[in-house]
């Protein structure tokens, strides 16, 4: 399954779980270290909204905070959809990228982008209390890309960390998150 298709479903289910926070909940904590909520919307439109320029081939704009009040659903949707609708435009799996992680192809770098917003679904759902909603073959071709692309070199402990153990009865997702170096709430 290509990146295009992996965001297809991946970026929907995530506005999806934008349209079910509540307000109160902007700044519940995620298992994204350091990152509320609203923390982990912010990083997910800003640098969306300059990989899509990106995979345009186009210079993207200095990327600046997406200004909104409350939940951002209608501004982070448009942001997302834009994104789809680059990664989707002609040449942009073939183009060269520099993308945060150095110079790569866009079907490399697509692939990272939904890994990204994968996990980050996830961080999202679990700190409102929600569930990523996708077909178990997205999150394997996700999976069978991040297991051997996240590298030790990549987990810096920051954006990457060590991986944790997601225990035995764990859904795909959550052993992704756990992969990434998520701690994975496990149930009692």
């Amino acid at each position: 399954m290509g990146p295009t298709e992996q965001l297809s479903h991946i970026l929907p289910a995530c506005c999806a779980l934008v349209d079910g926070i509540e307000v109160t909940q902007m700044s519940n904590p995620t298992p994204c270290e350091k990152f509320t909520v609203q923390d982990v919307l912010d990083h997910m439109m800003g640098p969306a909204s300059a990989f899509g320029h990106m995979f345009r081939g186009e210079q993207p704009p200095d990327v600046a905070a997406v200004a909104y009040e409350g939940v951002p659903a209608e501004e982070f949707r448009r942001v997302m959809d834009d994104l789809l609708a680059s990664v989707a435009s002609d040449g942009a799996l073939e183009r060269t990228i520099e993308s945060p992680f150095g110079r790569m192809d866009g079907d490399t770098f697509a692939r990272l982008v939904a890994f990204d917003g994968l996990v980050h679904s996830w961080d999202l759902a679990t700190a409102t209390g929600q569930r990523v909603v996708l077909p178990t073959e997205v999150v394997e071709a996700v999976a069978s890309f991040a297991l051997v692309a996240l590298t030790d070199d990549l987990r810096d402990g920051e954006t990457f960390k060590q991986p944790t153990d997601a225990g035995p009865t764990t859904d795909p997702i959550e052993q992704l998150a756990a992969f990434s170096g998520r701690a994975v709430p496990t149930s009692a």
